[in-house]
């Protein structure tokens, strides 16, 4: 299987892209000829502006002007309003638990001094006083944790449906770029604040973004802003916003974020809300950046966007995000320029990137590795869904593709480009790709799920089939003794008098927060490809495959590989007749799917 990966991974990065008639030129930010105009550059659009598109949305932007169609992406003309419900919390946040400790001990300690914590005041007498406290720390870092996996849900279902899908595709790039983890956050409502301003500002000026950026409690509690004080700054913030927000290594030295430090100390947030310490920020002189004054934050991040390097470096990173991944200094000086020009206009630059001949030139077509996120919901968008699946589940799938929403490995994001394709990760997209056309039974709610007599079985046969094994192997009788299983955890130990427990503490935190959470749905995902067939009259094998090329491939297939994959269509269903096969259509065209969609082609978008 390893070996097959490598094979698979070295075919991915030497895929040929096919020119589509005379190309438009690499480099050249100068607009596209709207003669040039195609439906094979409108697909390009959706797909790198958004998350893919189905044909008829691809058609519909097929007839506009490149200048209504960018325009349409980028500025929504002619969209209808957003009508996406809003976030439905749980109601899992209590009062009482803001502030939010930084430790367990830390929790215990404050509930010793002051004979309560997080709103639960300690036991007077008897076993473990500190136990419903501790219990109460944990309930939260399961519960936010949990809430947390919804807001990602909640988020991805609007990508996948919002008729504004730049707007999601920026907040993704935004959460890459300003990357913060709930796992130190500890607080959805922080991390859901901070991805609604990535929602709204993320297509503004990136002055108005860096400062909502810089004052969101999200950034501020990730970044240890609580302990950057006057006469003791903490120089993790503004070490970021130059290293890797603004202007990368290089271009800044350690005394400029020393003084950069200093003007940032105070900054701090009370819940959800922004506030300066005036008694711990430092007012006095400072020199950043070869500028002397008393400086603030604010302050800082205008010399910080007044340098030269720093719109060079945001307009390639975006380029790179949209475009792809290599442009050589004669280009990234010249978007640095565009942007510098548009005063760090984030929509205005877009526009000029997406009209470009650079834009639809070959070396920017199908050279670009999707991300797990692009791929998931660019899936489910091809396919004509409306809602994000809750089987297989999209925060586990993105988390083993290598991008858990809301869980950025490090402060400096995820690393894109072919970081997202080793022999393991294209096999887990292959995977994915399986448990869409064919559903996981793992993920099936238990009222669902095959626990009843013969369920072992059942779920025998489902593990060995996703394992590889044909299905003569797969279905062999299974020889479980589950006498042991049965037996129970012995409780004959003595109780331990003690402070608390806290192994029971998170048993028991756990329980507490699946009892308030609300459960992400687990429906199936409603797929009807013999409808999708039989609504566009293929009659022929051959005809079937050149659809799904053509509906989910960037990249054309060479003949070899399109006349393989009709004739193992061909053989499943023992017919080249599309029509004469309706009744029994679907799980060979699954199956065909799933392997169109696991090949190297279907990883460039």
């Amino acid at each position: 299987m390893i070996l097959l990966a490598r094979v698979l991974v070295l075919s991915l990065l030497a895929v040929p892209v096919v020119a589509a008639g005379t190309s438009p030129k690499a480099g050249d930010l100068s607009p596209l000829d709207p003669s040039a105009w195609s439906r094979h550059h409108a697909a390009h659009l959706l797909e790198r502006a958004g998350f893919g598109a189905t044909p008829e949305e691809i058609d519909q932007f097929a007839k506009l002007t490149p200048t209504q169609a960018v325009r349409r992406l980028v500025y929504f003309d002619g969209v209808p309003p957003v009508k996406l419900p809003p976030f439905e919390h749980s109601g899992v946040f209590k009062d009482g638990l803001d502030p939010f400790p930084s430790s367990r001990p830390a929790t215990t300690a404050l509930a010793k001094e002051t004979g309560e914590a997080l709103g639960i005041k300690v036991k007077q007498s008897g076993n473990r006083p500190l136990q419903p406290v501790v219990n109460e720390f944990f309930y939260w870092l399961r519960a936010s944790r949990l809430e947390t996996d919804r807001v990602v849900y909640w988020w991805a279902n609007r990508m996948l449906a919002s008729p504004r899908p730049l707007e999601e595709k920026m907040a993704l790039f935004w959460h890459g770029h300003f990357a913060t983890n709930e796992d130190k956050v500890r607080d959805y409502r922080k991390m859901l604040k901070q991805l609604n301003l990535f929602q709204t500002e993320g297509l503004g000026d990136f002055r108005t973004l860096l400062i909502g950026v810089a004052q969101d409690p999200a950034m501020l509690a990730f970044l240890d802003a609580g302990v950057n004080v006057k006469g003791a700054p903490n120089e993790n913030f503004a070490r970021e916003i130059m290293e890797l927000f603004t202007m990368g290594v290089g271009n800044y030295g350690e005394k400029d974020i020393r003084e950069a430090a200093r003007a940032f100390t105070g900054w701090n947030y009370v819940g959800l809300d922004f506030r300066v310490n005036p008694e711990q920020h430092d007012d006095g002189m400072k020199e950043v950046l070869g500028h002397t004054g008393a400086f603030n934050g604010v302050d800082v991040i205008d010399i910080i966007l007044d340098q030269d390097v720093t719109p060079e470096f945001m307009a390639a990173k975006i380029y790179r995000y949209f475009v792809r991944e290599t442009l050589d200094d004669e280009l990234r000086r010249a978007l640095g320029a565009r942007l510098k020009a548009g005063n760090y206009a984030i929509a205005s630059f877009l526009e000029t990137v997406f009209l470009s001949q650079d834009f639809y030139s070959d070396a920017s077509r199908a050279t670009r590795i999707k991300s797990p996120v692009e791929l998931l919901v660019s899936t489910y968008r091809k396919l004509g869904l409306e809602r994000i699946p809750g089987a297989p589940d999209f925060n586990l799938v993105s988390e083993a593709l290598g991008q858990r929403l809301m869980h950025p490995p490090t402060v400096a994001g995820w690393a894109q480009g072919r970081s997202w394709i080793t022999p393991g990760l294209l096999l887990e997209r292959g995977n994915f790709a399986l448990d869409v056309m064919f559903a996981d039974l793992s993920f099936i709610p238990q009222d669902r799920y095959p626990y009843y007599a013969g369920g072992d079985e059942i779920r025998a046969v489902d593990a060995r089939i996703r394992v590889g094994l044909d299905m003569t192997s797969a279905t062999k009788p299974s020889q479980t003794d589950t006498s042991s299983d049965m037996m129970a955890m012995s409780n004959a130990m003595a109780d331990r008098d003690e402070m608390f427990n806290t192994r029971f503490a998170s048993y028991r935190g756990w329980q507490m927060a699946i009892e308030q959470v609300k459960p992400i749905e687990r429906s199936i995902a409603q797929i009807d490809l013999t409808g999708m067939v039989m609504s566009a009259r293929l009659t022929t094998a051959d005809a079937v495959v050149d659809y799904f090329v053509r509906r989910f491939l960037s990249v054309p297939l060479d003949e070899l590989t399109h006349t393989r994959l009709t004739e193992f269509l061909q053989e499943q269903l023992g017919t080249d007749d599309i029509p004469a096969a309706a009744t029994y259509l679907e799980d060979p065209l699954r199956l065909l799917l799933h392997v169109i969609l696991s090949r190297p082609e279907y990883q460039l978008g």
